[in-house]
């Protein structure tokens, strides 16, 4: 079958004194401060939700806005961005993200945070998009998905290092200081971006239409309905984690942090090792990836039980997120000339599962299955992005 030119054909390398190695720096620290906010607003939602005066499963929906913020902001953004220079572009999507975030901090009430964090979340998917396309063009057409991953190692680091220490001021000097770090995170990553990325001019034969074009590609729809349905299970379990390990599993609210550093540990090293296997056979990489992760949900509920027994099974889960990577670089595949409407799209569908999953799991828990029971809901999604990815393969070989 014949693919379509990929970006790193298709895009000029940025020139850049920094080099390549601060280009991606810049973007990672972008990818750090929003994966921070993006986690650290599921872990502290046992300590926001009675601030809040709303109970959990209600304050769940605290992380479906910010989700549904980016699902209709990449597909926005990367339409009507689509002429701009991409180093203006993302530095506006940082400015916007930063104060988002201080907004956040400040809501005085449930529905104020609501807005702000729905405000936070449209420059989420554009971003990581544009950042991609970017850090795709810095190397070779084989080593794409291991580039788009070491931008993404700010997202997955986030994890390991942003969310504790985000959860841990949460536990020590109150919730808002929480999405105040990430005011700060994003106000450096402006800095780093001002400072290493070239300013390369925009692309004068963009257009909405054209960008609008991947819609009509089937292979896209898959693509990210793979990410939509697939991705979802991890965000069921990782939303409702700080409660179970205090409910079920009896830790002290001390050991949350070590929890989430344990999992985030597992999404970077699943991000670096799927991009490195998605650049030698990418389909079945996805395949396996997606099935590796059902099974590791299924062990959620035994796991929970005791501590020594759930920070393993924490770490694997935590691996299957290096799906993004894999879909990632085949959106590039799948998406012709529309590649920045593609590249923000696969964060509408991941973050389409940040908001289908905890909606899943609180339908779960209250009604009486328990809180364990996210790791099935996280099964049944897994599977069901399994079988998205298996019809995308069929298509491909016919």
């Amino acid at each position: 079958m014949n693919q379509p030119a990929t970006v790193s054909a298709a895009l000029p390398v940025p020139r850049s004194a920094a080099g390549p190695a601060l280009v991606l720096l810049a973007l990672a620290m972008g990818g750090f401060s929003i994966g921070t906010t993006e986690f650290a607003a599921m872990s502290l939602l046992p300590q926001f939700a009675p601030a809040l005066g709303v109970d959990e499963p209600m304050a769940g929906h605290v992380i479906s806005l910010y989700a549904l913020g980016v699902v209709i902001g990449a597909p926005l953004i990367a339409v009507l961005g689509a002429r701009l220079p991409r180093r203006s572009l993302l530095v506006g999507l940082m400015v916007v993200f930063a104060v988002a975030n201080g907004l956040s901090a400040l809501s005085p009430s449930y529905g104020w945070m609501l807005a702000f964090r729905f405000l936070s979340g449209l420059p989420h998917g554009a971003f990581f998009g544009v950042g991609a396309l970017v850090a795709a063009s810095l190397v070779p057409r084989e080593r794409r998905a291991q580039a788009v991953s070491r931008m993404m190692l700010g997202l997955t680091l986030a994890t390991v290092v942003g969310v504790p220490l985000a959860n841990g001021l949460g536990q020590v000097v109150g919730w808002r200081w929480g999405f105040g770090l990430v005011a700060l995170l994003a106000s450096a990553t402006v800095v780093l971006l001002l400072a290493f990325l070239p300013h390369e001019p925009g692309d004068r034969h963009a257009s909405p239409l054209r960008e609008l074009g991947a819609l009509r590609r089937p292979q896209v729809w898959l693509a990210l309905g793979t990410g939509a349905i697939g991705f979802g299970g991890l965000f069921a379990v990782y939303t409702y984690l700080a409660t179970t390990l205090v409910e079920v599993t009896g830790v002290s609210p001390a050991m949350v942090p070590v929890a989430l550093a344990v999992l985030g540990v597992g999404l970077t090293a699943g991000n670096l090792l799927c991009a490195w296997a998605a650049d030698r056979a990418q389909m079945p990489a996805a395949a396996i990836t997606l099935l590796f992760s059902a099974v590791m949900l299924a062990l959620y509920g035994w796991a929970a039980q005791s501590l020594w027994t759930l920070l393993p099974v924490l770490l694997l889960i935590g691996m299957g997120g290096g799906l993004g990577a894999i879909l990632q670089t085949r959106l590039m595949d799948v998406a012709g000339d529309a590649q920045t409407l593609a590249a923000a799209l696969n964060h509408s569908a991941f973050n389409a599962a940040n908001a289908l999953g905890p909606w899943l799991g609180g339908l779960a828990i209250s009604a009486g299955y328990g809180w364990t029971s996210t790791g099935w809901v996280g099964v049944g999604l897994a599977l069901g992005g399994l079988a998205i990815w298996m019809l995308s393969w069929w298509l491909d070989r016919r």
